[in-house]
């Protein structure tokens, strides 16, 4: 099965980076950032979309318009769309897509109802779709992905595979940043941040997909609930897919980030079979594992 577990220790360097986050004002920056990504004014938005090219070296030949001054705001940039042939799938019908672009953190068992953050940091399924302990038992002893997205990277998300949307949860909670550092440092770091989890009923049972927000990720949108964050409150929020049946083909668009961030893929217990797990960057539609018959 696809298993890759990156076990680096984490450095002083780590650790003093994630303390600085701890007293910062999340939410209030970031909606700040939510602002200044959507001003018009067109000297302002084409300065930050050309300076972020240059510093990120973003490829924009794959983007359905390559002219960065033609966005009508850095938002639309960063959430630009890409053209049809820039990430082709792979012919296996029964291969599971990599829901966006950036790079394999962690990918492996879920063990018992445990999922593997870092290397001593852990976190349970329930604890991830907040709370909901019904829900988190369909997965146990399942399979996850966890996908990390770069400044530079695509930051549309897409159906891993086929699958009619049973519910989304949104769960508040803090921003902290998902880079490297804070995986190997903040405890339970995807299950404290705000996170959207999309629930869906495929061939091969449940599918979750969880967007995972972060510092300056102060939304999130999905294709049929549109803006999902920042809302008001503390509470967590369903929504049931039930009343509004959706399916959604294998590679269509699920929603995005406003901002980079990551997402964490939870599959049942039919179990991925591939070896073709690796750190190195992958693509939206890369082949990420391949479902069996075999029912753990």
């Amino acid at each position: 099965m696809s298993v890759y577990r990156d076990e680096s220790p984490a450095t002083w360097l780590d650790h003093l980076k994630a303390a600085l986050l701890y007293p910062l004002p999340h939410h209030a920056i970031s909606r700040i950032t939510h602002w200044a990504v959507r001003v018009e004014t067109p000297w302002f938005k084409n300065l930050l979309i050309k300076t972020f090219i240059r510093v990120f070296k973003v490829d924009m030949s794959e983007a359905l318009e390559e002219d960065p001054t033609a966005y009508p705001t850095f938002n639309a940039f960063f959430t630009r769309a890409l053209k049809p042939e820039a990430r082709p799938m792979p012919d296996d019908p029964d291969a599971i897509l990599s829901p966006a672009d950036g790079t394999i953190s962690q990918m492996g068992p879920i063990e018992g109802d445990t999922i593997f953050q870092a290397k001593a940091h852990d976190f349970t399924t329930a604890e991830l779709l907040g709370g909901d302990e019904a829900l988190a038992e369909e997965f146990r002893d399942g399979w996850f992905a966890t996908i990390y997205l770069s400044p530079r990277d695509y930051h549309r998300v897409h159906m891993p595979m086929s699958g009619t949307l049973r519910k989304m949860i949104h769960v508040p909670g803090r921003l902290f940043s998902v880079a490297p550092f804070t995986v190997r440092t903040v405890p339970k770091l995807f299950a404290r941040n705000e996170r959207v989890a999309c629930i869906f009923d495929t061939e091969h049972g449940p599918m979750a997909v969880v967007l995972v927000g972060a510092i300056n990720v102060g939304s999130i949108e999905t294709v049929w609930a549109g803006e999902v964050t920042p809302p008001a409150g503390n509470h967590v929020t369903l929504t049931d897919g039930k009343h509004r049946p959706l399916h959604l083909p294998r590679a269509a668009e699920l929603g995005r980030f406003n901002m980079g961030s990551t997402v964490v893929v939870l599959t049942a217990n039919q179990l991925p079979a591939s070896d073709t797990a690796t750190a190195q960057p992958i693509r939206m539609a890369h082949h990420i594992g391949t479902f069996s018959n075999s029912h753990g």
